[in-house]
Formats: structure tokens, sequence, C-alpha cells
């Protein structure tokens, strides 16, 4: 395997294009084995503690028996029993034995599967995951891990005469997709630190440019997709006509359909994370959010759409959409909630929800709006406090860059920091993108207070007005043009989730006839039936509690 088009000669119009980029042709660098490289080698022990590598390494029988029955699984596409080993098996022994140290490494575990590559590139997968989740990891943990991706894709992608007939469970595939955007993610705040890094590191990182190349990353996204024909199979499933036509010998196999799925959904959060919100939401072009697609079949995968498309929304200015998109997932969030305790992703799906609350509730503060009353009562809840702050012009900017830090994602730098300079620019592109939203908030800051005015009189005079804002006239009819056009959003009906039609997001209207302001406010009925639904819902709980005791 060779690496023929070097890394810096490539452009995102490389990228995008499809008779630049094939999947049948993409080739992704061979890793250098040098002995510099060479991994800091673990020896497995009881007590957690680690050595140098061993043959000798002792496996407990449980991991050796349970890592066979992996292998015969892996073996014989079973996918229904690869399923439980992948979130119960692995789990568990995990947290028995491996709370605080790798699993064997994977020289050790060749012996008790014939040495078959397949099952030993899915092994080293798991593998670094464990690392990046328990541990840190090292340098050569990040490249070895990056390695292993390679050959991964490579296995799936080059296999130009016939499709791979490797069949996984859908969770794993997502969490492939998933992993790999997180570790290059890692991998770039990692290389941003230059302060904390010694010589040895820095010679390493200059060297390897192409490890975590952000064109190498979006290259296996785009070929996933390609190879799968996953967008014409969407086409097709949207306008109907042949699907086995659109799908071909690839994209009809579930291990390429849901790879290119899932890569159009990694597609809009590494999009995000470099900034690029408009190319996030064209990324989901051909998928229809208001109907149950294949992200609905991985909890974590709908989880990510939703939030990921929902702070796209947000940056753009389209507040109501984002309203839409984080209320549809909170709900979705909380209904299900008896089932996500079981799942080995709880924390994941718990923390991504208290972030979305937290973009929920600035962007209510931006766009006041109704909302389902369970989902309101929640971020009442939690908050509750943020919320009327945010209310209160200047003395709520510190509370919306607080909150934005919290929920925003960990932006990144696609290019590598100059290694020349000692200083750490990890959070550099979380500031920027920061800055960008709060000149957007501080543009509106009188939005809510003139709207609290407005909405205890028919008519008002502008002198009037002025008095209340302490400004003078000619600065309030400015804001009222603010207002006017902060009050205006493109929103979405139908179709692609980046088209829209401007209107007004408000129940409050007015216009300005000389120095006399005219406000139209309509009213919404209260739903009462959502409110006898909560309380029966209640009631039936109740009683189900009393019979059982």
């Amino acid at each position: 395997m060779s690496y023929q088009v070097p890394y810096d000669e490539l452009t995102m119009v490389d990228l995008l294009s499809k008779d630049e980029v094939r999947a049948e042709e993409v080739e992704l660098p061979t890793v250098y084995t040098g002995d510099e490289f060479a991994e800091d080698d673990l020896d497995y022990q009881q007590d957690g503690t680690s050595g140098s590598f061993t043959q000798e390494v002792q496996i407990p029988d449980v991991v050796r028996n349970f890592i066979q029955h992996f292998y015969r699984n892996v073996s014989e596409r079973n996918v229904w029993d690869l399923h439980a080993i992948y979130e119960n098996g692995w789990n568990k022994l995990t947290e028995k034995f491996y709370p605080k140290s790798s699993w064997p490494e994977p020289e050790a575990v060749a012996t008790l599967v014939n040495d078959d590559p397949v099952f030993l590139i899915l092994y080293k997968e798991l593998y670094y995951r464990h690392i990046y989740s328990k541990l840190t990891p090292s340098i050569d943990d990040r490249i070895h891990s990056y390695s292993n991706y390679c050959d991964l894709f490579n296995y799936i992608l080059n296999s130009s005469t016939e499709p791979s007939d490797l069949e996984l469970p859908n969770q794993w595939l997502w969490d492939i997709i998933d992993e790999f955007i997180y570790q290059f993610q890692s991998f770039c705040v990692y290389r941003s630190k230059v302060k904390t890094k010694n010589e040895i590191e820095i010679e390493l990182l200059k060297e390897r440019p192409d490890v975590w190349n952000v064109h190498n990353v979006l290259n296996v996204l785009y070929s996933l997709i390609q190879k799968s024909r996953i967008n014409e199979q969407l086409l097709v499933s949207k306008n109907g006509g042949d699907m086995m036509e659109a799908a071909g010998e690839f994209g009809s196999r579930p291990l390429y359909r849901l790879l290119g799925y899932f890569s159009i959904i990694g597609l809009v959060r590494v999009h995000c994370l470099l900034g690029d919100y408009v190319l996030a939401l064209k990324t989901l072009e051909n998928v229809e959010l208001n109907k149950k697609g294949l992200f609905a079949r991985v909890t974590a995968c709908h989880v990510t759409t939703y939030y990921y498309v929902g702070f796209a929304y947000m940056m753009m200015r389209r507040y109501s959409d984002a309203i839409k998109a984080f209320a549809h997932i909170l709900l979705f969030v909380s209904r299900t909630k008896q089932y996500h305790t079981r799942s080995y992703q709880f924390e994941a799906i718990s923390k991504k929800s208290e972030q979305m609350y937290a973009l929920l509730t600035m962007c209510v503060a931006l766009s006041p709006q109704r909302i389902d009353e369970n989902v309101h009562t929640s971020m009442r809840e939690k908050y509750g406090d943020q919320s009327l702050k945010l209310q209160k012009g200047e003395e709520g900017i510190a509370t919306f860059e607080e909150l934005f830090n919290f929920a925003c994602p960990k932006f990144i730098s696609p290019v590598p920091p100059n290694y020349e300079v000692a200083v750490n620019a990890s959070h550099e592109p979380t500031r920027h993108q920061q800055k960008v939203f709060m000149a957007e908030v501080r543009t509106q800051l009188l939005v809510p207070t003139i709207r609290s005015f407005l909405k205890l009189y028919t008519t008002l005079g502008a002198d009037k007005l002025a008095a209340f804002l302490e400004v003078d006239v000619e600065e309030v009819r400015t804001e009222l043009l603010v207002f006017k056009h902060k009050t205006r959003q493109r929103r979405y009906e139908s179709g692609s989730v980046l088209e829209g039609d401007f209107g007004p997001t408000t129940d409050l209207d007015f216009y300005l006839k000389q120095d006399l302001i005219y406000i139209a406010e309509s009213k919404q009925g209260r739903r009462v039936g959502d409110w006898f639904i909560r309380h029966i819902n209640k009631f039936e709980d109740i009683v189900a509690n009393m019979e059982r005791r």
C-alpha cells in the first residue's frame, strides 16, 4: 500500500469532485515502521499495572475464552451474537479486568485467533478506543491507531472486484465512524499544544504530517459515501425508482450502506468542527430529518445528528429551526430514558442532552417561542437562573459566553501549528467561533427589552420608548429596525435542511408612522390538551406504582 498523492497537493475541490476522488481508487498513507515509532509495549498483569511486553503475557481464562468466542462469531458473520458481545461482553470484561489498564496487546491475541488479519484490525480498533476512553494515549498510540484505521478502510474500500462479506452490528459501524472522527479531533487538539511537547514529540509531528491529516479524513468519509452510493439510494427512496440499481453491488450490502450513511452524519460533524455550517447542512441534502431515517437505528447517531444540525442552525442565526431540532431530540431522549440507562453510552447521551438544553436556553432567549411543555419544564429546572440573566442586556453577556463554552463542540484547526513557537493554541478555534456568535448576540441585546415594552401597549410614542430605554429617539429608530431584522429568519418547511423561507418568528408585529409605534400582537391559545395528557400520564404512573406495592 502506497500513498500516491502528497497530502499537501490535495484541495477541497479534489475531495469534492467525483471525477478526482473515486472510492475504488482511494489509497491511504502507510505508517512508518522504524524503531523510533515502536510502540510502548504494555504487559498485562492481574493487578492492572504495566511493564515490558513478553510473549508470556498472562491473559485471564475468561478473557481468553471471550476473545476466541468473539473471533468465532466474526468469522461466521454471526451479527446477532456479535451485537451482544460488542455491547455487553466487551464492556463487562473491561470493567472487571481493565478499568485502568489496556486490553492485551494485539500481538498476544494474534496466537488465539490464528493471526486472522481482519479480526486483528477489528480488535485493534477496540483496543485503541479503550486507551482513548480510559487511559491517556501516547503519540505512538495515536499513530498506530491511525495506521489501523487506514488498514480497516483500505480493506473495505479497496475491494474493487467484489464487496467484502464482513458483517458487523449497526452500533459498532456507527462507533467506528464516530471514534474515527473523535480521534482526529483529539489529535488536532493534541498537536496544537506545542508548549507541553518535548523535542522528540515535536520531531515526530514534523516528520509525520500525514497522520490524521484533514484531507485524509475527509477522503475516507467521501469515499465511503461514493462506494456505497448512499446518496443515490436516498434520492431513489425520496423520489421513487429501482433501489437495487441505485445501490449497486456494494451499496446493497449492509456494511457499505450503513458506513456510507453514517459517513454523511460524520461529515456534518467534521464540517461543524471546522466552522463550515453551510457545507455541514448541505451534506444532509438527501437526508429527510422529518422522516424516520437510518440515523434513528442507533440512538447515539440520532442524538449526534440533531445536535450538530441544531448547532449549525444556531450559528447561521436560524434560531427557530435550531429550537425545533433541539426540542425534538430532547423530547425523544426524555421519553426513551429508561432504555438508555442500560446502554454503555448512557453517560455520553446524558452529557450531549445537557449541552443541548444549554443551547436551547440561548436560542429561546434570542428568539422567544413556544416549545413542548415537558422540554420547557426540564429546561427551566436546569437553566432557569441563566435564562433570566440572558434577558438582562449587557449583564447577560457573561452568561451567554459561559453557556456557549459549555455546550459548543470542541472546534479544531485543520492545519498544524507552528512548532517553532512554544504556545498552546488548542482553544483558539473555539475562541474564534465564540467571538462570531457573541458579535451576533451583541447586536440584539436590546431586542428582549424592547419586546417587553411593546407587549404592554397597542400604540407607543418613540420618545416615550426612548425614555424607557434611556437612549435618544434616533437610536430607538435604529433599534426598532434591528428588532425587525432579527425577528425575521429563514425557516425550514420541507426539502433540504438548508432550504427555507424568510418570515417572522415572533407573535409581535409593529410599524412606525412618524414618531408613533403601532403594535399588533397575535396571541396563541393555550394548548390545554398537552396539559391534560401530561397529568393523565402522571396519574397512571401513580396508580401503577400503588398497584405494585
